[in-house]
């Protein structure tokens, strides 16, 4: 009998040490080419080196990352599927859509926050507004004849544009793009005023002075655009810009293989290197976080969204 029960103890153990005794897949809720895909292959060939298994991305797009959160969460509870996403997938879907067929708290266990990521307001050229108070100023005055670009209901750049009208007491004109790349050369055409973007994605165009940044989310300025001040320190800390890339196994997983996953995805974002080149002089904030510090970031970013929805009026297309 005290055999048996030592077995029993050790199993969790055992399963550790045999894990991954196949190739893992990382399904990646968006197509390939964007920052999370580019990011998943790039962890993904550091994972295949230090786990002797191959690592593979597979791309699962579509339905605002419901197909891939869906599939995932059916899978094997093994460790050898895992879910790479943002915010959108356990954070704004929640409030978005009255069914969903995942439970973003049950069907998931989450195992590391790789990267947050600020949002840019930027403008086109011509707007005759350089800062926030200008912009806010001459919202005023045409009430609706400024134009903000997303990629859907719902998205980060209509929650934050939303919240930016109701903190500010503006009115700004959504236009909603069917995808993420479009809403830059919006802008850039002069077909739209404004919209929320990436620093990766806004820089270049920023530099070629084809665009102009207003503001930019989070606690702190971006050290990679120093002159371009936050939300927050100009009176609105509500408007959130933020997203984040994140991992997630499927609920039931062993726990020493989501503690192992989070361990080594943990040491690729602290590489120096790679914490570099690829991360903050993209724009990115490296993060790394635990699964128990990751658990309560969400916890605390569903609520913050919950209200953005509800003041954007957002409904699922």
């Amino acid at each position: 009998m005290r055999l048996l029960l030592a077995l029993l103890l050790c199993l969790p153990c055992f399963a550790a040490q045999a894990w991954p005794d196949k190739p893992v897949r990382i399904v990646v809720a968006y197509p390939p080419g964007g920052g999370i895909d580019v990011m998943a292959r790039q962890i993904a060939e550091k994972l295949t080196s230090q786990w002797g298994q191959s690592v593979v991305v597979e791309n699962r797009p579509g339905a605002n990352t419901i197909i891939a959160a869906d599939a995932v969460a059916k899978s094997p509870a093994d460790g050898h599927t895992l879910l790479m996403t943002t915010d959108a997938t356990f954070s704004i879907n929640p409030h978005l859509y009255a069914r969903l067929p995942y439970d973003a708290e049950r069907d998931f266990v989450p195992v590391t926050m790789l990267v947050l990521l600020q949002q840019l307001l930027v403008a086109h050229p011509s707007l005759p507004a350089d800062t926030l108070p200008e912009l806010i100023k001459l919202a005023k005055t045409k009430p609706g004849g400024i134009r903000y670009a997303s990629y859907g209901s719902g998205s980060q750049p209509h929650l934050s544009g939303e919240m930016l009208k109701y903190k500010a007491g503006i009115d700004l004109l959504h236009v909603p793009y069917k995808g993420i790349s479009l809403a830059v050369p919006a802008v850039m055409a002069n077909e739209v005023e404004l919209t929320f973007a990436g620093i990766a994605t806004s820089m270049p165009q920023l530099k070629a002075g084809r665009i102009k940044a207003i503001a930019i989310g989070g606690a702190q300025r971006s050290p990679l655009l120093p002159q371009v001040p936050t939300f927050a320190e100009l009176g609105y800390p509500e408007v959130e810009t933020h997203a984040w890339f994140g991992l997630f196994v499927p609920a039931g997983t062993a726990r020493s293989i989501s503690e192992r996953i989070y361990s080594d995805s943990r040491k690729i974002v602290e590489e120096s290197e790679f914490r570099q080149k690829q991360l903050i002089d993209k724009g990115y904030e490296a993060v790394g976080s635990s699964p128990a510090e990751f658990v309560a970031y969400i916890r605390k970013d569903r609520e913050s969204r919950g209200r953005a929805v509800k003041i954007s009026g957002a409904k699922a297309e």
